[in-house]
């Protein structure tokens, strides 16, 4: 079992002995006299948690607590302070230090506050385990791309995800994996971690298009939940809202998200105060927004707000390089989920996945390779 490092610096030595006595019995405890030591310490040796007095010889408390925190602004450091220093405590507390106690030190209160802080490290690593197991799902390196046409979509990919909000239109016949993309953007960008809210704008009824998108107060609607509802706007704020079939939007819900994309403010349907949220739009269509435009059937000014960034995924018959390494991978990921062992394709095989249309894209090769691998048993 992992036992927490916790680093005391104080230059008390009956405090020092004190503290290793109660806390020993459960963590691994580190002591230094000085803040020099500490940081010294601190270049080589990982610790959780620093129990930092202000009062030092040398470089005081709140210098030792600057320093600590250029190295690693995540570390969790507690000052222990008299009640004097308490002003001081205020400014640590601005700088980035997590928590205070005031000496003499009440040794229950100690353990709570440091238990406390635990809880919020242990909190911070899963959420950072979570962030790097998505990244690695979503790497750019798992999407299959051989052919030139999805080469050009994934060095795209690879820089929008480096900018904050940029809104970026995906276009690409159904099947030639809009949704993939779009995660691949969300979660290679700083907003992993934080909601990837999707939406079909073509699956929902006409009326109620505007109150799943922006939400409803309490008392809008009839039947409605009596608290109000909020939209998937509102659910993806630090994240990112994916907006597929784009196309299928009403008019009167592509005016209010143009003035969304404007300026980050909406009204929910029936409301009278403004929210704001911090959002990034990803839409997708398999239609051509510029013959709708044409046809009057979307807004010009939302297509070209929609249009600043636009990633164009080729249809698998146009890349046939990338169906056998489709094909390989699918094969090892069901030979996983389906306990079989497929192991390689014929000439014959080959050929065939090669030469079939594939009208249905890669959402359609996948199926044809599952349905193969759960009814077949063979190599």
């Amino acid at each position: 079992m992992y036992r927490y490092k916790i680093l005391i610096v104080d230059d008390d030595k009956l405090l020092q002995n004190s503290l290793t006595a109660v806390l020993s019995d459960k963590y691994d405890i580190l002591i230094a006299g000085t803040g020099e030591d500490a940081v010294a310490l601190l270049r080589d040796t990982p610790v959780d948690l620093v129990l930092l007095d202000i009062r030092l010889p040398g470089i005081d408390g709140i210098e030792t607590l600057r320093a600590i925190l250029q190295r690693d602004e995540e570390l969790l450091v507690i000052m222990m302070t008299a009640y004097e220093d308490i002003a001081t405590v205020v400014t640590s507390m601005k700088m980035g230090a997590h928590d205070y106690l005031v000496k003499p030190l009440d040794i229950d209160e100690l353990e709570i506050i440091i238990e406390r802080a635990l809880t919020t490290l242990k909190l911070k690593k899963e959420v950072e385990g979570l962030r790097r197991q998505c990244r690695a799902e979503f790497h750019m390196d798992n999407v299959i791309g051989e052919s030139r046409g999805m080469k050009d979509a994934l060095e795209q990919v690879r820089k929008v995800a480096r900018s904050h909000d940029t809104t970026v239109l995906i276009e690409g016949e159904t099947g030639t994996g809009k949704e993939v993309i779009a995660r691949a953007i969300h979660y290679q960008s700083i907003r992993v971690g934080k909601p990837f809210i999707s939406i079909n704008c073509g699956a929902i009824s006409r009326d109620l298009v505007e109150s799943e998108l922006f939400g409803y107060e309490k008392g809008t609607f009839t039947g409605g939940l009596h608290d109000g509802k909020r939209g998937k706007i509102e659910l993806a704020n630090e994240g990112s809202l994916f907006l597929d079939e784009i196309s299928e939007l009403i008019p009167s819900a592509q005016v209010k998200l143009l003035r969304f994309l404007e300026n980050k403010e909406f009204y929910p349907v029936g409301g009278t105060e403004k929210k704001k949220v911090d959002v990034r739009v990803i839409a997708a269509t398999n239609k051509s927004l510029e013959k709708a435009v044409a046809k009057g059937t979307f807004r010009e000014d939302l297509y070209y707000r929609m249009n600043i960034v636009r990633i164009y995924l080729p249809p698998l018959r146009e890349r046939r390089e990338d169906i056998i390494p489709l094909v390989l991978f699918y094969m090892d990921m069901f030979n996983q989920q389906c306990g079989k062992n497929f192991q390689g394709l014929s000439k014959g095989a080959e050929k065939r996945l090669i030469n079939h249309r594939w009208a249905g894209n890669v959402r359609e090769l996948k199926n044809t390779i599952e349905r193969i691998m759960i009814m077949e048993d063979d190599s």
